[in-house]
């Protein structure tokens, strides 16, 4: 299977939508709403372009089962490996300032656990865990020959999904849905089906980049639609990201040489440990402002993109400094 370039491309660009919206505060108008809502194809499309190279690799492996437990084992390490950092670090600062520990114990739950990735101070951590279940039905639906079916639910199930985010305005779910099931099962299908049915829609990279900039202005006029002229609170995900991961996942699909070449595309094939490791950053760089007497400073645009491209730098650097401290180990 020939690497393709324009996904770990469009990755860079993804990891550091990410960071972008976890460092500007919500308070600021520029950075929160504009800027917000632009950058929320980055987590759909995580999704996606897993599901995309598990369902190339799956499809032609000789032993699809022994992929899969290799796979899940792997995105199971990663997650307990990151569950156990932030658990020690939240240790750490509960002791520091003297808190209740039997408090934060609380949060301690199966579910949050095993399925919704909550419980620490590292609460990206979702999207890892619900990966792995993600993953896992989409094994278990290809073994069943259903994967249409699967796609079919998990679009319903997205929707759904959408009324206890943006959409609970007009009616509000009553449990969580930034979960495998409602967010990141349809979008891993979405993937895995295109490298499962090997359908594609081959488009110029203009029309790619037409269609992507008009779905994402659709996003934006959503969220301005629900947030500020309907008064609803903040949402993460629209109907019309649904349009525009999938437009911005084909691009990279049928211009898989994007990028080559290009040490953004180096980067964004590091996307998942900047992505585990920033939230430490961002703490970490609150704390020295604070004890600095800057807080102020939080609420100036150009403070929050310098603070944005400090976080996804040192989490770039420190995650190199662990991977080569990995290799050293083993060797």
């Amino acid at each position: 299977m020939e690497r393709n370039y324009a996904i770990d491309f469009i990755k860079f660009f993804a990891i550091l939508a990410v960071v972008v919206i976890h460092t500007f505060p919500q308070d600021n108008q520029l950075g929160y709403f504009i800027i917000d809502n632009f950058s929320r194809f980055a987590v759909p499309f995580f999704f996606a372009a897993s599901g995309y190279l598990f369902g190339l690799k799956v499809v032609s492996h000789p032993d699809s089962l022994e992929y899969y437990k290799r796979y899940i084992t792997k995105i199971l390490k990663i997650y307990a490996s990151w569950l156990l950092f932030y658990f020690s670090y939240d240790l750490i600062a509960i002791f520091i300032k003297g808190e209740n520990i039997q408090q934060y114990l609380q949060g301690f739950t199966a579910a949050n656990l095993l399925y919704y990735g909550k419980g620490t101070s590292g609460y990206q951590l979702w999207f890892v865990i619900a990966l792995a279940w993600s993953i896992t039905v989409l094994y278990l639906f290809f073994r069943l020959r259903k994967i249409e079916l699967l796609l079919a639910i998990a679009l319903c199930l997205n929707i759904a999904g959408l009324f206890g985010q943006s959409y609970s305005l007009f009616y509000e779910l009553p449990l969580p849905t930034r979960d495998a099931a409602f967010i990141g099962l349809f979008y891993s299908a979405a993937g895995f089906w295109f490298a499962y049915s090997g359908i594609n829609r081959h488009f110029s990279k203009k029309t790619y980049l037409y269609l992507y900039f008009f779905f994402s202005a659709l996003q934006a006029a959503e969220g301005y639609m629900l947030e500020k002229v309907l008064a609803a609170s903040h949402g993460e995900y629209f109907l019309s990201t649904i349009f525009l991961t999938i437009s911005l996942f084909l691009f990279a699909v049928n211009h898989p040489e994007l990028g080559r070449r290009l040490g953004i595309t180096k980067i964004g094939g590091n996307a998942l440990g900047i992505y585990a490791i920033h939230v430490f950053f961002i703490d970490m760089i609150d704390i020295v402002v604070a004890k600095l007497g800057y807080e102020h400073a939080t609420l100036n645009i150009w403070w929050n993109m310098a603070d944005a491209f400090l976080v996804f730098t040192l989490s770039y650097a420190a995650y190199q400094l662990l991977q080569a401290a990995k290799i050293r180990l083993r060797g």
